[in-house]
């Protein structure tokens, strides 16, 4: 279930990649015409490696590669004044926070494969 929600949330990234685009462009990222498919394909293929079980501490890792090269950047709730806008980046920073941590679980359960 873990590795499905991660590949759906890929797979949803690259079909609204224009406006994922916009939004990394929005937050200051750099290259975001090139790093927004780069990081959604990895995660993707950390979604399915995962669900698989395939090479599931190199999935892993990419999920958490992901995860922490995404979630300081584009939730940066300590810098948004909006109230409302505020509460949905943490809600989002935090969301991801705990899935870096069944990321990091999956890393430690790959070892032993």
């Amino acid at each position: 279930m873990f590795g499905g929600v991660l590949a759906f949330t890929a797979i949803d990234n690259l079909r609204n990649l224009d406006e994922m685009v916009g939004y990394a462009e929005s937050k200051g990222a750099p290259e975001p015409e090139r790093t927004v498919p780069f990081i959604s394909g990895s995660l993707l293929f950390g979604g399915i490696g995962i669900a698989a079980w395939k090479f599931p501490r190199l999935a892993a890792g990419a999920v958490a590669a992901f995860l922490v090269s995404v979630t300081p950047a584009m939730h940066d709730f300590w810098a948004i004044d909006d109230d409302q806008q505020r509460e949905q980046e943490l809600i989002h920073f935090l969301k991801n926070v705990a899935l870096l941590g069944g990321a990091i679980a999956f890393l430690r359960i790959g070892q032993d494969d």
